[in-house]
């Protein structure tokens, strides 16, 4: 059993359990008006959507978000949490925010008016290209030659948190104590002084595992059980001398082999040089 006394968010258990249910909807909307929402923009409310989209004929590829919502104005939020780097982590941003463009399409007469779409990744590792840089926060939106917004209803929100490095002493803004709480929370051993506002409490009281029913805890454990595997695989390949990125190109290639299906869980495990049981919870987490 685990000795944190609060969840891990970067678990799919503990994501959803903070974010993803309507007992604890007010943490999302507060963390989408102060992490993701410009200063113009705020939500009152939101409602849950299936995460579960499928394509429009039956060979289309579907796609399973973390969590897809709506805001008061129809806005579209897809959130992700991506727990390891994937090779190609940013197409599958663009893929997913077609989902949300096609499904607004009306039969008859239609002006083909959309509605905002933003896809947010909370990442726990750094984009190849960014390693030197130090920026937490990338927004991305479609410009055109002279770097003048062509469209600003799409946008792609991505969340480094490596690079988030501030102590508890430097959180002055809401901003801030999101993004340490994101990092921090498993680690943390009773809630900071400087998180005194309400929505902290709340979220707080949400994470702490004593709280759990015993399916609860089940279900984090083996949640919790994957992120460490996934954890201690890439840190012992390092260790052994291959390359973090050559480790994650593993990964990566464990996710495409389970989609073909050709092989076996036992075979994937002897080429790939992995356990069965991590072969089946890279299966279990992606919904393969």
């Amino acid at each position: 059993m685990t000795k944190e006394k609060y969840i891990n968010p970067f678990t799919d258990f503990g994501f959803k359990k903070l974010f993803g249910t309507e007992l604890n909807k007010d943490l999302l909307i507060d963390f989408l008006n102060e992490v993701v929402l410009p200063q113009r923009h705020k939500i009152a409310d939101l409602s849950y959507s299936k995460n579960e989209q499928i394509g429009s004929t039956e060979i289309d590829r579907k796609a399973i978000f973390d969590l897809y919502c709506l805001g008061t104005n129809n806005e579209r939020f897809i959130v992700e949490i991506q727990k390891a780097k994937q090779n190609y982590f940013k197409d599958r941003s663009i893929f997913y925010s077609t989902f949300p463009i096609q499904e607004q399409a009306k039969r008859g007469e239609w002006d083909f008016k959309l509605s905002e779409i933003y896809t947010v990744g909370i990442l726990d590792f750094v984009f190849s290209e960014d390693a030197f840089e130090k920026e937490v926060r990338h927004e991305v939106k479609l410009k055109d030659q002279n770097c003048r917004v062509f469209y600003d209803k799409l946008t792609f929100i991505y969340l480094e948190l490596p690079h988030f490095t501030k102590t508890e002493n430097e959180l002055k803004t809401t901003y801030d104590k999101w993004l340490y709480v994101l990092k921090y929370l498993p680690y943390l051993d009773e809630r900071p002084q400087a998180l005194k506002e309400k929505v902290f409490g709340k979220l707080f009281e949400a994470a702490e595992i004593a709280k759990f029913t015993p399916e609860e805890q089940a279900g984090y454990e083996a949640s919790l059980k994957y992120y460490r595997d996934l954890k201690n695989v890439i840190d012992t390949a390092v260790a052994e001398g291959e390359s973090k990125g050559r480790m994650e190109g593993k990964i990566e290639g464990i996710s495409k082999s389970l989609r073909r299906g050709k092989l076996t869980i036992e075979e994937l495990a002897e080429d790939f040089k992995v356990t069965i049981e991590f072969i089946l919870q890279i299966k279990s987490q992606q919904g393969l």
